[in-house]
């Protein structure tokens, strides 16, 4: 749903000469070590043929696009999760309030990949700390309600969003101080 628009706004973006500055190996692995997850920055990057392609902006789009996912499956997750809990009222009220806050979560990294395209770092830096923050409403509200306990299979998906936030922050860091 999300990923298409996003994509459609990515579009002028990427077509920009600046973009396609090649990105080798070495490129990528310099970008990564700017990044508190050089792992998943690795092999999230390398994973994405179009990141030979791209300069240290476009890795960052990319990553943001890997978040994109994370946020927009995990808010389809939760959405399904409701069709399974038919007499729940308190757990699906939570999975339909999580289920926004990963939405709300995927139309800030929209929102920060349009900032990163019009280079303004700080705002891009502020959407995507948004992102991240996001499933921790959604953990907080399954901790105020007692009886129901956080899913793991949520909270594994909330490590996933944050690491994957904590790396493009990094990126972003990364292009600022060199700007």
């Amino acid at each position: 749903m999300a990923s298409p628009i996003f994509f459609l706004l990515l579009l002028p973006i990427l077509h920009q000469p600046f973009i396609f500055a090649s990105a080798d190996s070495n490129l990528i692995q310099k970008t990564c070590k700017n990044t508190k997850h050089y792992d998943l920055c690795v092999s999230s990057l390398k994973s994405n043929p179009t990141s030979t392609n791209v300069d240290t902006k476009g890795l960052a789009i990319i990553m943001i696009g890997v978040g994109l996912a994370n946020a927009t499956s995990t808010s389809s997750f939760l959405t399904s999760q409701l069709l399974t809990a038919t007499n729940e009222t308190v757990l699906k009220k939570l999975l339909k309030d999580c289920a926004d806050k990963y939405t709300y979560a995927a139309n800030s990294l929209q929102a920060s990949a349009q900032d990163l395209g019009m280079e303004n770092y700080d705002y891009a830096y502020m959407h995507i700390s948004a992102a991240s923050d996001y499933p921790n409403a959604c953990r907080n509200a399954f901790r105020r309600s007692p009886g129901v306990d956080y899913p793991p299979e949520l909270a594994r998906r909330e490590d996933g969003l944050k690491q994957i936030c904590d790396v493009v922050l990094g990126i972003v860091d990364y292009l600022a101080s060199t700007f």
